[in-house]
């Protein structure tokens, strides 16, 4: 078997044109384990095959500890209807090249492909830890770290790109986007994980509701709808991931001391999904 360097390098070897300097947009070549565009712009594999296109210190709070909590709830099927969604979704237009934007530790990447996603595959995070965590995904596709206001891609290279619970920059998805590619936009509805924000913010009712209305209405203003669809459902949480489950996300950052130790104490038996899975081009 291939070490994870040389398989990155196949990868560029066989799709380099894929990307762009995200410094000076140029078309970059690959030489031997780097990616050069004209103006000498380098940027080299990693021992894990994978590449750092940010040359800034970039801050996240998506470190490994939250991430293989989250990764361990995807694998007992938090997000199964939603991934049959999301693959449905992406084989309405021809798939030939895909890039799951916030891919963190590559979960969902993982998941489409087990159920026959198709395509060459690329997923990127800013979070270092994520992407190292990515690398060890048992899938055909090529990782790395970058920017969402820089994307290292080509113009009009991707027909499909996965925005699941992550920013977007609608200027670069378009630039990258080829003519009639797709943007599948996953965000949180209402009553998205419910339950755990009850338990975080049990004296902060404000906290425990969600709006995503500037988020949808957004998408509207820069990208063409083809559809909108909402899923709402109920998974049960087995008592040894009741730990992963109030790690897993972001909504612990703004609870009190008090409250994440109240957390630890409550059992969650069912955990409500709630999402809308937006598609435009």
């Amino acid at each position: 078997m291939l070490k994870k360097i040389d398989q990155g390098k196949q990868f560029l070897e066989e799709h380099g044109d894929l990307f762009s300097c995200p410094k000076c947009r140029k078309a970059m070549i690959n030489k031997d384990y780097s990616l050069i565009c004209r103006k000498q712009h380098r940027f080299d594999l990693a021992k894990k095959g994978t590449i750092n296109f940010i040359n800034h210190q970039i801050k996240t709070d998506y470190d490994k500890e939250m991430l293989s909590h989250r990764q361990k709830m995807i694998q007992i099927g938090l997000y199964e209807p939603l991934i049959q969604r999301i693959l449905e979704a992406s084989q309405e237009v021809s798939i030939e090249s895909i890039v799951d934007i916030g891919c963190g530790e590559g979960s969902f990447l993982k998941e489409l492909t087990d159920k026959g996603l198709e395509g060459t595959k690329i997923g990127f995070d800013i979070s270092k830890d994520g992407v190292a965590l990515a690398t060890s995904q048992d899938i055909d596709a090529f990782w790395c770290v970058a920017d969402i206001t820089t994307l290292p891609f080509a113009d009009q290279s991707m027909t499909h790109l996965l925005n699941i619970f992550s920013p977007s920059h609608y200027e670069e998805f378009r630039r990258v986007l080829k003519p009639g590619g797709r943007l599948i936009k996953v965000v949180p509805e209402e009553n998205y994980l419910k339950e755990m924000r009850e338990v975080f913010y049990q004296d902060d009712k404000e906290k425990q509701t969600y709006s995503n209305e500037k988020v949808v209405t957004k998408f509207k203003e820069e990208m063409t709808l083809i559809s909108q669809e909402r899923l709402t459902y109920q998974v049960p949480v087995p008592t040894e991931r009741q730990e992963d489950l109030l790690a897993m996300s972001p909504l612990k950052w703004g609870a009190s001391p008090e409250s994440l130790r109240k957390a630890q104490e409550t059992s969650i038996e069912f955990i409500t999904v709630d999402v809308l899975v937006l598609i435009g081009e």
